[in-house]
Protein backbone atom coordinates (compact mmCIF):
# COMPACT_ATOMS: atom_id res chain seq x y z
CA UNK A 1 0.00 0.00 0.00
CA UNK A 2 1.30 3.39 -0.93
CA UNK A 3 1.12 6.46 1.58
CA UNK A 4 1.85 9.92 1.35
CA UNK A 5 2.03 11.82 4.67
CA UNK A 6 1.70 15.63 4.47
CA UNK A 7 3.40 18.23 6.89
CA UNK A 8 1.79 20.96 6.76
CA UNK A 9 2.24 24.45 8.01
CA UNK A 10 -1.70 25.18 9.47
CA UNK A 11 -3.12 28.81 9.71
CA UNK A 12 -5.11 29.63 12.37
CA UNK A 13 -8.42 29.22 12.24
CA UNK A 14 -8.35 29.51 8.78
CA UNK A 15 -10.51 26.83 7.02
CA UNK A 16 -10.52 28.25 3.59
CA UNK A 17 -6.45 29.54 3.53
CA UNK A 18 -6.01 25.64 4.51
CA UNK A 19 -7.87 23.92 2.01
CA UNK A 20 -6.10 26.10 -0.65
CA UNK A 21 -2.59 25.26 0.47
CA UNK A 22 -3.31 21.22 1.22
CA UNK A 23 -4.86 20.96 -2.56
CA UNK A 24 -1.59 22.48 -3.76
CA UNK A 25 0.35 19.94 -1.97
CA UNK A 26 -1.73 17.17 -2.77
CA UNK A 27 -2.00 18.20 -6.65
CA UNK A 28 1.96 18.60 -6.48
CA UNK A 29 2.42 15.22 -5.53
CA UNK A 30 0.43 13.96 -7.75
CA UNK A 31 1.91 15.20 -10.74
CA UNK A 32 5.16 13.50 -10.20
CA UNK A 33 2.82 10.18 -10.13
CA UNK A 34 -0.66 8.48 -9.75
CA UNK A 35 -1.60 8.63 -6.01
CA UNK A 36 -5.34 6.73 -7.22
CA UNK A 37 -5.79 3.67 -4.73
CA UNK A 38 -2.99 5.38 -1.59
CA UNK A 39 -3.81 6.55 1.10
CA UNK A 40 -3.12 10.31 2.38
CA UNK A 41 -2.73 11.47 5.87
CA UNK A 42 -2.99 15.08 7.33
CA UNK A 43 -2.21 16.05 10.89
CA UNK A 44 -4.64 16.63 13.78
CA UNK A 45 -6.89 19.67 13.15
CA UNK A 46 -5.37 20.60 9.78
CA UNK A 47 -8.44 22.90 8.63
CA UNK A 48 -8.33 25.14 11.65
CA UNK A 49 -5.24 24.63 14.31
CA UNK A 50 -5.23 23.40 17.68
CA UNK A 51 -7.64 26.05 18.93
CA UNK A 52 -9.94 25.58 21.90
CA UNK A 53 -12.09 27.84 20.32
CA UNK A 54 -14.75 24.89 19.68
CA UNK A 55 -17.81 27.82 18.80
CA UNK A 56 -16.30 28.58 15.99
CA UNK A 57 -13.95 26.01 14.54
CA UNK A 58 -16.25 23.05 14.99
CA UNK A 59 -18.40 21.88 12.31
CA UNK A 60 -21.43 19.12 11.32
CA UNK A 61 -20.78 16.07 9.81
CA UNK A 62 -21.55 17.90 6.40
CA UNK A 63 -19.93 21.27 7.38
CA UNK A 64 -16.47 22.75 4.98
CA UNK A 65 -13.76 20.58 6.38
CA UNK A 66 -15.46 16.95 5.75
CA UNK A 67 -16.58 18.43 2.16
CA UNK A 68 -13.47 19.18 1.44
CA UNK A 69 -11.33 15.87 2.26
CA UNK A 70 -14.57 14.01 0.90
CA UNK A 71 -14.08 15.97 -2.81
CA UNK A 72 -10.41 15.44 -2.27
CA UNK A 73 -10.53 11.67 -2.15
CA UNK A 74 -13.22 11.44 -4.74
CA UNK A 75 -10.60 13.95 -7.03
CA UNK A 76 -7.78 11.38 -6.69
CA UNK A 77 -9.52 8.09 -6.32
CA UNK A 78 -7.50 7.57 -3.21
CA UNK A 79 -8.09 7.75 0.83
CA UNK A 80 -7.73 10.14 3.14
CA UNK A 81 -7.50 10.41 6.85
CA UNK A 82 -7.79 13.94 7.97
CA UNK A 83 -7.61 15.78 11.42
CA UNK A 84 -11.28 17.48 12.19
CA UNK A 85 -12.87 19.25 14.61
CA UNK A 86 -16.46 18.35 14.59
CA UNK A 87 -19.56 19.25 16.63
CA UNK A 88 -21.15 16.73 18.88
CA UNK A 89 -25.06 16.97 19.24
CA UNK A 90 -26.30 17.93 22.38
CA UNK A 91 -22.93 18.95 24.06
CA UNK A 92 -20.92 21.95 24.16
CA UNK A 93 -18.35 20.65 23.71
CA UNK A 94 -16.78 19.19 20.37
CA UNK A 95 -14.81 16.24 19.24
CA UNK A 96 -11.21 16.20 18.05
CA UNK A 97 -11.56 13.51 15.29
CA UNK A 98 -9.75 11.76 12.53
CA UNK A 99 -12.21 10.85 9.87
CA UNK A 100 -11.25 8.70 6.87
CA UNK A 101 -12.55 8.84 3.45
CA UNK A 102 -12.89 6.57 0.74
CA UNK A 103 -12.03 6.98 -2.83
CA UNK A 104 -15.53 7.33 -3.55
CA UNK A 105 -15.50 10.73 -1.69
CA UNK A 106 -17.83 8.49 1.72
CA UNK A 107 -16.66 8.31 4.81
CA UNK A 108 -15.27 5.48 6.09
CA UNK A 109 -14.53 5.61 9.96
CA UNK A 110 -14.23 8.48 12.38
CA UNK A 111 -12.40 8.20 15.48
CA UNK A 112 -12.53 10.29 18.16
CA UNK A 113 -9.32 11.39 20.69
CA UNK A 114 -9.15 9.39 23.93
CA UNK A 115 -6.86 11.27 25.73
CA UNK A 116 -7.18 14.71 25.02
CA UNK A 117 -4.10 17.36 26.26
CA UNK A 118 -4.29 18.22 30.07
CA UNK A 119 -1.86 21.37 29.36
CA UNK A 120 -3.88 23.29 26.85
CA UNK A 121 -7.08 22.21 28.97
CA UNK A 122 -8.40 20.01 26.09
CA UNK A 123 -10.72 18.24 27.84
CA UNK A 124 -12.67 21.33 28.38
CA UNK A 125 -13.46 22.09 25.61
CA UNK A 126 -13.48 19.01 23.26
CA UNK A 127 -15.10 15.65 24.75
CA UNK A 128 -12.65 12.33 24.83
CA UNK A 129 -13.67 9.53 22.72
CA UNK A 130 -13.70 5.80 24.80
CA UNK A 131 -12.51 3.12 22.26
CA UNK A 132 -10.15 2.26 19.56
CA UNK A 133 -11.69 2.22 16.14
CA UNK A 134 -9.80 0.13 13.32
CA UNK A 135 -10.92 -0.48 9.65
CA UNK A 136 -9.20 -1.97 6.60
CA UNK A 137 -7.73 -0.20 3.74
CA UNK A 138 -5.99 -2.22 0.38
CA UNK A 139 -5.78 -5.35 2.77
CA UNK A 140 -4.08 -3.49 5.77
CA UNK A 141 -6.15 -3.29 8.95
CA UNK A 142 -5.68 0.77 10.62
CA UNK A 143 -5.88 1.66 13.56
CA UNK A 144 -5.77 6.12 13.89
CA UNK A 145 -4.63 7.93 16.71
CA UNK A 146 -4.40 11.41 17.60
CA UNK A 147 -1.76 13.36 19.49
CA UNK A 148 -1.21 12.97 23.29
CA UNK A 149 -2.82 9.17 22.42
CA UNK A 150 0.88 8.76 21.70
CA UNK A 151 2.18 8.55 25.41
CA UNK A 152 -0.65 5.60 26.07
CA UNK A 153 1.20 2.43 25.19
CA UNK A 154 -2.16 0.33 25.91
CA UNK A 155 -4.43 1.86 24.20
CA UNK A 156 -2.14 1.08 21.18
CA UNK A 157 -1.98 -2.47 22.53
CA UNK A 158 -5.83 -2.83 22.65
CA UNK A 159 -5.82 -2.23 19.07
CA UNK A 160 -2.84 -4.56 17.90
CA UNK A 161 -4.86 -7.17 19.98
CA UNK A 162 -7.94 -6.53 17.82
CA UNK A 163 -5.66 -6.80 14.34
CA UNK A 164 -4.45 -3.19 14.04
CA UNK A 165 -0.85 -3.09 11.54
CA UNK A 166 -0.51 0.51 10.67
CA UNK A 167 -1.03 2.81 13.35
CA UNK A 168 -1.34 6.49 11.74
CA UNK A 169 -0.95 9.07 14.48
CA UNK A 170 -1.66 12.93 13.32
CA UNK A 171 -0.53 15.53 16.04
CA UNK A 172 -0.12 19.09 16.70
CA UNK A 173 3.49 18.07 18.57
CA UNK A 174 5.10 20.92 19.95
CA UNK A 175 8.82 21.72 19.35
CA UNK A 176 9.75 21.57 22.95
CA UNK A 177 9.16 17.75 23.21
CA UNK A 178 10.21 16.80 19.84
CA UNK A 179 12.21 14.10 21.15
CA UNK A 180 9.15 12.82 23.26
CA UNK A 181 7.73 12.03 19.68
CA UNK A 182 10.29 10.51 17.77
CA UNK A 183 11.41 8.07 20.86
CA UNK A 184 7.78 7.18 21.41
CA UNK A 185 6.55 6.64 17.87
CA UNK A 186 9.48 4.43 17.68
CA UNK A 187 8.53 2.42 20.34
CA UNK A 188 4.93 2.21 19.70
CA UNK A 189 5.97 0.22 16.25
CA UNK A 190 8.49 -1.82 18.35
CA UNK A 191 6.23 -3.01 20.74
CA UNK A 192 2.96 -3.70 18.56
CA UNK A 193 5.45 -4.84 15.26
CA UNK A 194 3.10 -2.54 13.45
CA UNK A 195 4.38 0.26 10.65
CA UNK A 196 3.47 3.86 13.16
CA UNK A 197 2.78 6.95 10.48
CA UNK A 198 3.22 10.11 12.38
CA UNK A 199 2.25 13.19 10.91
CA UNK A 200 2.92 16.27 12.55
CA UNK A 201 2.37 20.21 11.12
CA UNK A 202 5.22 22.52 11.22
CA UNK A 203 5.59 26.55 11.86
CA UNK A 204 3.22 27.97 14.42
CA UNK A 205 0.16 29.41 15.97
CA UNK A 206 -0.66 31.62 18.37
CA UNK A 207 0.47 29.35 21.57
CA UNK A 208 3.11 26.98 20.53
CA UNK A 209 5.87 26.83 18.07
CA UNK A 210 6.12 22.79 15.89
CA UNK A 211 9.22 21.37 14.40
CA UNK A 212 7.64 19.14 12.10
CA UNK A 213 10.26 15.90 12.05
CA UNK A 214 6.89 13.76 10.59
CA UNK A 215 8.19 10.05 11.07
CA UNK A 216 7.41 7.06 9.44
CA UNK A 217 8.41 3.79 11.65
CA UNK A 218 8.63 0.11 10.24
CA UNK A 219 7.51 -2.20 12.64
CA UNK A 220 11.15 -2.96 13.86
CA UNK A 221 11.72 0.30 14.79
CA UNK A 222 13.29 1.59 11.20
CA UNK A 223 13.22 4.87 10.83
CA UNK A 224 12.00 4.36 6.87
CA UNK A 225 10.82 7.68 6.44
CA UNK A 226 11.47 11.37 8.32
CA UNK A 227 10.74 15.44 7.47
CA UNK A 228 12.49 18.27 8.75
CA UNK A 229 11.04 21.08 10.27
CA UNK A 230 9.36 22.50 6.35
CA UNK A 231 6.13 21.87 5.08
CA UNK A 232 6.90 18.35 2.88
CA UNK A 233 5.45 15.06 1.88
CA UNK A 234 6.32 11.86 2.78
CA UNK A 235 5.99 8.61 0.56
CA UNK A 236 6.47 5.01 1.24
CA UNK A 237 5.45 1.91 -0.05
CA UNK A 238 4.14 -0.84 3.46
CA UNK A 239 5.40 -4.06 2.81
CA UNK A 240 3.12 -6.70 3.34
CA UNK A 241 5.78 -9.58 2.97
CA UNK A 242 8.74 -8.31 4.92
CA UNK A 243 5.70 -7.54 8.25
CA UNK A 244 4.07 -10.62 8.06
CA UNK A 245 7.90 -12.79 8.54
CA UNK A 246 8.57 -10.54 11.26
CA UNK A 247 5.64 -10.87 13.29
CA UNK A 248 5.74 -14.93 12.53
CA UNK A 249 9.86 -15.20 13.20
CA UNK A 250 9.49 -12.76 16.20
CA UNK A 251 6.33 -13.88 17.93
CA UNK A 252 5.92 -11.04 20.65
CA UNK A 253 2.30 -10.31 20.24
CA UNK A 254 1.24 -13.73 20.88
CA UNK A 255 1.36 -13.18 24.87
CA UNK A 256 -0.45 -9.89 25.08
CA UNK A 257 -2.28 -9.30 28.36
CA UNK A 258 -4.42 -6.21 28.08
CA UNK A 259 -5.91 -3.68 30.44
CA UNK A 260 -8.86 -3.56 29.18
CA UNK A 261 -9.89 0.17 29.63
CA UNK A 262 -8.34 2.04 27.04
CA UNK A 263 -9.03 5.30 29.23
CA UNK A 264 -7.12 4.16 32.11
Amino acid sequence: MDLHCFQTNTAWEAPVANFGALSEMVDARAGTGSIEGSLLFFPELCSCGFSMNTDEVCEEADGPSCTFFSDLARRHRCFVIAGIASKVEGSSRGANEAVCFQPDGSELSRYRKVHPFPLAAEGDHYLAGDDVVIFEINGWKIAPFICYDLRFPELFRIAAARGAEVFPVIANWPAPRVEHWLTLLKARAIENQAYVLGVNRCGSDPNLNYSGNSLIVGPMGEEIAKAGAEEACLSVSLERGSFDEWRAAFPALGGMKLITDPTR
